[in-house]
């Protein structure tokens, strides 16, 4: 019996170091849970693909072979960002996926994205594989065959069929030397672009910049392009595909909670009162916004798992969450798409003769960025439940508590919640100007020294 390394089953995702805690015989016996979890489900096949990472051949072979001896059949679509897997599960008819992907990790990270029967596998399911594969709970039966397909061609024209611009554009795309490199530049190119591309090679070591459009120093060589050419727009995103960031022509970072407002119109528009979901790290502005526009806004947990299940739930039209997943319903499956929702989003612009007018206009707000308090492991938990229930935010007006705290003011907020991936808190405060953005993060500093004494609250990052 292999030694399985506890740690790798995360929150949304099972993600480990690559032949430390993630190793080849690993991925066999996660293959092998996951294969007989889909048989008591009755799912016949399950689609794998993976990114550009250097392990990424060796772990999906793996995990392929773990999933067939559970007598589940594999259908291998190779090289492809995880909204293309995602899609090939619609697209082929299981509704059922792994990508095998590092996401936004260092190079020597890899893990796994799982769907069954068309069901995000978060929390207690991802849990239970690790049960499965500890009490060796696997059925008896006859091993499954592996097929390969090709959703390439598929996945694109189904984004330029229908995702029009009104005007041919200029872009610089920078892929980080992500996957997405292998689809974004046709993409954008099919849909009329002209792409001066930025890192579209598809490297596993990552040797310009490392793939996370979230981190505002990643998006320097965008903001140098855009200075020095015509191109009128930037378009990054993260290792996987899942994630896009955006860049305007003079150099300002559009975040994913304004990307959300712009979004949200255009399906209102369509869809009047439509449901729209955005995370609990997204901006006071974002309800406004959709309410302005005559939509319904619901603040929900951080995690894309956690929201495409909300999604699914509410048959909401749209969610976005700070980190920079969208998921449209609408003209779309639900999944969290990098590469689809920068599609939509020149769909918008396009309309306009300069296209940083529609991004520059967002409502905007005073706001940190992220700040983490590293903190041991098991620790961030069990601060946000001493803050929930013992917490002092004297001059809040509301506390929300579905997802760590977040204090509403009557001129900004303030956020602390538990990260699920690694062992911080994370603090995000906004607010209306500078004299309320300090008020509130000194009262957000009181009330986390006060639950956890000597813990050091200092925000190092300003604003």
């Amino acid at each position: 019996m292999t030694a399985i390394a506890p740690e790798i089953f995360k929150a949304y995702d099972i993600r480990g170091i690559v032949d430390k805690s993630l190793t080849t015989a690993t991925a066999a016996a996660i293959g092998r849970a996951l294969g007989s979890a889909a048989r008591q489900k009755n799912i016949a096949s399950i689609v794998i693909g993976r990114d550009g990472r250097l392990s990424g051949p060796a772990l999906a072979k793996a995990l392929g072979e773990g999933i067939r001896a559970a007598g589940v059949d594999v259908i291998d679509i190779g090289l492809a960002p995880t909204p293309v897997i995602y899609f090939a599960a619609h697209e082929l008819g299981t509704q059922s996926c792994v990508a095998v992907t590092g996401s936004h990790n260092p190079p020597d990270y890899n893990g796994f994205k799982m769907v069954l029967g068309g069901q995000t596998l978060y929390g207690a399911m991802i849990q239970d594989l690790y049960r499965r594969i500890t009490s060796a709970d696997f059925p008896k039966g006859g091993r499954g065959k592996i097929t390969t397909a090709d959703v390439r061609q598929a996945y694109l024209e189904r984004i330029v069929g229908d995702v029009k611009l009104a005007r041919p554009m200029k872009l610089v795309v920078d892929c980080g030397n992500g996957v997405a490199g292998a689809f974004a530049p046709e993409l954008f190119r099919r849909m009329g672009c002209e792409v001066i591309e930025l890192f579209c090679a598809v490297d596993g070591t990552f040797p310009n910049h490392h793939p996370d459009p979230s981190k505002p120093e990643n998006l320097a060589d965008v903001r140098r392009v855009l200075r020095e050419t015509d191109a009128e727009l930037g378009l990054a995103f993260d290792g996987d595909g899942d994630r896009l960031g955006v860049v305007t022509k003079d150099g300002e970072i559009i975040y994913p909670d304004r990307q959300l407002m712009l979004f949200a119109a255009d399906v209102l528009s369509r869809n009047p009162g439509a449901q729209i979901i955005y995370d609990v790290k997204c901006s006071r502005w974002v309800a406004e916004s959709i309410r302005y526009q005559g939509g319904r806004p619901l603040m929900w947990n951080t995690g894309h798992a956690l929201i495409k299940t909300k999604l699914k739930e509410t048959g909401a039209a749209l969610a976005g969450e700070m980190s920079g997943h969208m998921f449209f319903k609408e003209r779309w499956y639900g999944f969290d798409d990098g590469l689809y929702a920068g599609a939509r989003l020149l769909e918008i612009v396009s309309r306009w003769p300069d296209a940083a007018w529609p991004l520059q206009n967002l409502p905007n707000a005073l706001a940190t960025p992220e700040l983490n308090l590293k903190m041991q492991e098991g620790e961030p938990h069990a601060l946000v439940a001493k803050l929930q229930t013992a917490g002092k935010f004297p001059t809040a007006r509301e506390l929300i508590t579905i997802d760590g705290v977040r204090a509403e003011y009557a001129d900004g907020f303030g956020l602390a919640r538990a990260s699920n991936t690694t062992p911080v808190i994370v603090l995000r405060f906004e607010a209306d100007n500078e004299a309320a953005l300090a008020r509130i993060q000194a009262e957000f500093k009181a009330a986390l020294e006060a639950v956890w004494p000597g813990l050091d609250v200092s925000y190092s990052h300003g604003h």
